[in-house]
């Protein structure tokens, strides 16, 4: 029978994560020496090495890894034990942990801090996160929500739209183009496009849209952010295709144009997204209701 303690798995479970004992005992406020007396405890309680290091780093074993994917079950089960405790007290106070890809952080931080002049108490905690990190978020279950604009496909997920996320093409304004209206999907394969990186979701809707349309763009450079992409735009590299809203400052200040293309904007939707039976705590539940209910009359495209 294995006798370990809370502490050592949760010193265990953040070395792990953090493939550090310097990072994890910044993260828990502890000592270096301390952070390593727990963890030679924890493997001498198991009787197997769970870190081997291999230069500067260190790796998890497979016995760490079958030890970490257990410390991580029972420290969400206290989660959800403290969240379910916490709302039998009536607990006035929460805390939001909340990803959301790139593009959503230009309007995500109005959103939450509209949410929070609601509720004072609210400890909210928001990671910006490119979309391959936010599904391996998912994948682990370490958030509360995700907001994102594809769900993925193959996870257990309840995935529910709550806004709407059009995408256009930019142009800057002294693009010739640009004068034109009802411009032709096949005049479009004359030009150069700046698109997203492989895996992001604009550029996977754009290339779907597309080929839909039997068209192939010739694509020139790829950039891992919308703003790259609106200022490699401006500099007159190419065409791109962007949310609408991300655009709100460059159309104000005639910096770029969106371009009146048939069958254009494509038509998407944001998504807040969380694993499918996670019990969602109380403050978690009503940032989702919040969103439902009232994202899309706070955040119009125009």
């Amino acid at each position: 029978m294995l006798h370990v303690t809370f502490r050592q798995l949760k010193v265990f479970e953040a070395v792990a994560r953090q493939l550090s004992f310097s990072r994890a005992a910044e993260e828990l406020h502890l000592t270096q020496p301390a952070v390593s007396m727990q963890i030679k405890q924890l493997e001498e309680s198991v009787g197997l090495p769970l870190f081997e290091q291999i230069g500067k780093k260190i790796f998890l074993t497979d016995a760490g890894n079958e030890v970490y994917r257990c410390s991580r079950n029972i420290a969400e089960q206290l989660s959800d034990a403290e969240a379910v405790l916490g709302e039998m007290k009536g607990l006035k106070r929460g805390k939001l942990n909340i990803s959301v890809v790139s593009t959503a952080n230009y309007f995500a931080p109005q959103l939450l801090a509209s949410f929070c002049q609601r509720h004072e108490n609210v400890t909210l905690s928001l990671k910006v996160v490119n979309r391959e990190i936010l599904l391996n978020q998912l994948a682990n279950n370490e958030m509360d929500l995700a907001v994102m604009g594809l769900p993925p496909e193959g996870l257990d997920i309840i995935a529910e739209p709550f806004l709407a996320n059009p995408l256009v093409v930019i142009a800057p304004p002294s693009h010739p183009l640009a004068a034109e209206r009802s411009i032709p999907l096949t005049r479009l394969a004359q030009e150069t496009f700046i698109v997203r990186e492989q895996g992001s979701g604009t550029r996977s809707a754009m290339e779907r849209f597309f080929a839909q349309h039997g068209l192939t763009l010739s694509t020139g450079m790829e950039m891992s952010t919308d703003e790259a992409i609106k200022q490699a735009v401006q500099a007159g590299m190419g065409l791109g295709v962007v949310s609408m809203l991300t655009l709100t400052l460059e159309l104000e200040t005639r910096r770029l144009t969106v371009l009146d293309v048939e069958s254009f904007p494509i038509r998407r939707n944001w998504f807040v997204v969380h694993r499918k039976g996670k019990r969602l705590s109380a403050v978690a539940q009503a940032f989702k209701d919040f969103l439902l209910k009232e994202a899309e009359q706070m955040i119009v495209p125009d």
